[in-house]
């Protein structure tokens, strides 16, 4: 049985945990935990994986550095390479790499996605593939959104979504709806 390591960051909003492992020198995210209003990302890495061990490395210190930097607000390039797409199904992984290509300062709806992926009639497959994404902020997930411009779900919570949008130029409404005058796919 492989070894998975964890190592905690903290970050604006509160802290978040990356689970990796390391195969011939190579490094491969298998999951990122964000801190949610209950419990902090630690608590839930552990909780998903028991037998996991505290390690870190040069990859994912950077790494951790550079979600870091996102989380305040600094716009960042990631390397999809380092991620373990292999704990994804083939629809999940087809979800999430069209999300990825939602630049900074764009949102799309679950719907356009479903149908940017072939799959028309599947907001709600897009919806929980996004809901259950191992790599949130390395594919950034909390660029979709609802197609009434509700924000939808986020694994770090509501406002911490609310405040990632901020952060990339996304207005909202009055009402607290997100303004779809960039609207991707």
């Amino acid at each position: 049985m492989e070894s998975k390591f964890y190592t905690t960051f903290s970050s604006p909003f509160n802290t978040f945990t990356i689970i990796w492992k390391e195969k011939n020198d190579n490094i491969h995210i298998h999951r990122i935990f964000l801190s949610n209003p209950q419990y902090k990302s630690e608590i839930i890495a552990h909780n998903a994986f028991q037998n996991i061990k505290q390690k870190s490395s040069a990859v994912i210190d950077l790494l951790g550095k550079k979600i870091q930097e996102f989380l305040n607000g600094k716009a960042q390039k990631f390397d999809q390479n380092l991620l373990d797409f292999r704990v994804c199904s083939a629809i999940q992984k087809n979800v999430l790499e069209a999300e990825a290509k939602i630049p900074r300062g764009w949102v799309s709806t679950y719907k356009r996605i479903a149908i940017a992926i072939n799959h028309p009639k599947s907001a709600r497959v897009v919806g929980n593939a996004l809901a259950k994404n191992p790599f949130p902020i390395i594919i950034p997930c909390h660029r979709a959104i609802k197609s009434n411009g509700e924000i939808g779900g986020f694994q770090g919570g509501s406002a911490m979504k609310c405040k990632l949008l901020e952060f990339e130029g996304i207005k909202f409404a009055d009402n607290g709806k997100v303004n779809l005058d960039n609207i991707y796919y």
